[in-house]
């Protein structure tokens, strides 16, 4: 006993089979992410060495190249870059998109720790060894400015007050502060004067370390009491550190305000972030790995509503960047793609049979395997994304086909005067093996996708995927639930409609036309030979004429 006719004698298995489908997909279609493009993440890691004072010239000749030649050694590189700025070295090493990011971060540490002692030895702190993410690129981006607070006042309101309400969104994984100016006692020294001091920038430092320090004060016992003792020992105003004492004599006392000054300012006063010649600063939030964006968005603006009633009247939010609203106009296009897919599927359908209670059972059939192909995207981690939604849209015309050729196999059955029962029996059995033929050779077609190398591989790996299940899938609803649906859809009366009639003639001409020229060409057999050699030729052709 086929499956077709299992099902046809157990409507209500078929029935739940796909109902089945549809839970699971449905289910599987709420965890799924949504993003742009596929998540194609190298294997990138970032190796990073400060050097306070060291010109780029030092960090390249004694931080840089010493480095990229112990990590050069490393196989599965990709590429090597390097910059070399003042103070720092940063070198990012990307790795062959088959090689193991774990591995890959350990082979990177153990050459960096073999090349350590080739570095100068007073660098600020072992060179850094960190994994970095491909696609940790930002998607919404809020500004933050006041026309009447300093930039400094700025950036506390936005670090220690908004950053707070929008970290705790669920799928953000980091906040990027974009024109960061914390706050940060400056100290300028005059050199003329410390040369008359006989003292150097170093004595200064030394004297900071010595002086600007909070050491453990223990604590104080007695025979009833015990109380913990707490040395307040670190500076934080700019009289406290204007008189830090650099040198004391017996007859003389210098102090940090006799050569030079102190003065609270901004840590970093290199890079600075501006619109319209207004300071002010940015926070960008980086979503998760499969993070669904549209879900971060939509949360973003519901807090980003009550923050802007709660702000200060002199701070200003703004909206710089939100990426999600190309996912969210390319989501709207593919819906509808859908729905003008759906309805030419319909309609074509309806001008061929000529019913529409029988041009309506796609509505049916498509959205089970559509929807059921969630699932397999869940299965294998994939996201909602540009690829597999395409996939979906050139899904909807493979997955039809199965259900019109077992539809329309069982109306010719039903013309030829069987009860739609067995007509729904002999005609499901008939092609049975047709369809599963079909199904298999489509879905082998788009399946060796996932072998591809590279980018283009990885990107076009879940469109593979997406479109054989989906394919696959139909293959079993046209099996199942497309013969219970010709049974208990059928009309009682089997009258022609007028625009039947009117177009019969048209149909049996197409017919006869058709059956004329296959006996034609069924004379002439060896013709076929003929053109398979001649398409051969042609392919072989172009493809050593096209540029490689």
């Amino acid at each position: 006993m086929s499956l077709s006719t299992t099902s046809i004698n157990r409507p209500v298995l078929a029935i739940v089979m796909s109902i089945i489908i549809l839970l699971f997909g449905g289910i599987a279609f709420n965890f799924l992410g949504v993003r742009e493009y596929p998540s194609i993440d190298p294997p990138i890691i970032t190796v990073r060495t400060n050097y306070t004072g060291a010109n780029p010239d030092i960090i390249e000749s004694q931080i840089t190249e010493p480095l990229e030649k112990a990590i050069n050694g490393i196989a599965g590189i990709r590429s090597i870059s390097s910059a070399s700025n003042q103070g720092s070295s940063i070198i990012t090493v990307e790795f062959s998109l088959n090689e193991d990011l774990e591995a890959a971060a350990n082979d990177v540490r153990d050459k960096v720790s073999q090349a350590v002692r080739q570095l100068p030895q007073d660098i600020d702190a072992p060179p850094v060894v960190s994994k970095a993410d491909a696609n940790s690129d930002a998607i919404l981006t809020l500004t933050v400015q006041s026309t009447s607070k300093n930039h400094l006042a700025v950036n506390d309101y936005a670090e220690n007050v908004l950053l707070e309400k929008l970290q705790t969104i669920p799928g953000v994984s980091t906040i990027q502060i974009w024109g960061q100016k914390r706050y940060a006692m400056r100290l300028w020294l005059d050199p003329v004067k410390l040369a008359a001091y006989k003292l150097t920038a170093s004595d200064v430092q030394q004297a900071l370390n010595r002086e600007n320090v909070e050491l453990p004060g223990g604590k104080i016992e007695g025979n009833t009491t015990e109380l913990s003792v707490k040395t307040i020992g670190r500076f934080t105003t700019e009289d406290e550190f204007n008189n830090v004492i650099l040198q004391s004599t017996n007859n003389r006392t210098v102090r940090l305000k006799d050569v030079g000054y102190a003065i609270l300012g901004a840590e970093n006063e290199q890079t600075i972030l501006k619109e319209s010649s207004v300071p002010m600063i940015g926070l960008a939030l980086v979503p998760q790995p499969g993070a669904n964006y549209i879900d971060i968005a939509d949360e973003f603006y519901k807090r980003y509503k009550h923050i802007k009633e709660e702000v200060p009247k002199d701070i200003q939010l703004d909206i710089a960047m939100d990426n999600t609203k190309f996912i969210r106009k390319s989501i709207t296009e593919v819906e509808e793609t859908l729905f003008i897919a759906f309805f030419l599927v319909v309609l074509i359908i309806y001008l061929f049979f000529r019913d529409w209670l029988i041009a309506i059972r796609p509505l049916i059939d498509i959205p089970v395997s559509l929807i059921g192909a969630f699932f397999i995207m869940y299965v294998f981690g994939f996201s909602i994304n540009i690829l597999t939604l395409l996939a979906i849209v050139l899904a909807t015309g493979l997955v039809v086909d199965d259900g019109i050729v077992v539809t329309e196999n069982i109306y010719k059955k039903i013309e030829q005067g069987l009860s739609p029962r067995e007509a729904a029996i002999k005609g499901s059995n008939e092609i049975y093996f047709a369809v599963l033929s079909t199904s298999i050779t489509l879905a082998v077609v788009f399946l060796p996708i996932i072998f591809l190398e590279g980018f283009v591989g990885r990107l076009f790996r879940e469109f593979g995927v997406v479109v054989a299940g989906a394919v696959l899938i139909s293959a079993f609803v046209s099996l199942t639930l497309t013969p219970v649906l010709n049974v208990k859809l059928q009309r009682k009366d089997h009258k022609h409609s007028k625009f039947y009639l009117m177009t019969e003639p048209f149909f049996e001409a197409l017919n006869n036309a058709y059956n004329n020229s296959l006996r034609s060409f069924m004379k002439k057999r060896w013709l076929a030979i003929a053109i398979v050699f001649i398409s051969v030729g042609l392919i072989l052709h172009f493809n050593l004429n096209l540029p490689h």
